[in-house]
């Protein structure tokens, strides 16, 4: 990988397109670290977690690889270039 950085989400190589911030602890319950990840992962990451499941159970990079819904979209985002984005339901978008 020549130390190109990886998502710490899915494992690809981080590229230079379209990614976000996470926050393991989100920033409403005070979280300052912040660490890079695909927009595609960071927003699968909150389509299907709550701000407050965040910070009581997913808030490292294990627990949110174990969740089963994250590690099926893991295992699918894998055979993805590490650029490809596609819009994916939101957590506020999916409770209208």
């Amino acid at each position: 990988m020549n130390g190109e950085a990886l998502c710490p989400l899915c494992g690809r190589p981080l590229g230079t397109v379209n990614i976000d911030r996470h926050h393991l602890v989100p920033r409403t319950f005070k979280g300052r670290e912040q660490f890079p990840v695909h927009k595609i992962c960071h927003r699968k990451i909150h389509s299907v977690l709550s701000e407050r499941e965040l910070l009581q159970h997913y808030h490292t990079w294990e627990a949110l690889r174990a969740h089963p819904d994250i590690a099926a979209f893991i295992a699918w985002v894998a055979r993805k270039p590490p650029g490809f984005w596609t819009s994916t339901a939101t957590a506020r978008s999916k409770r209208r």
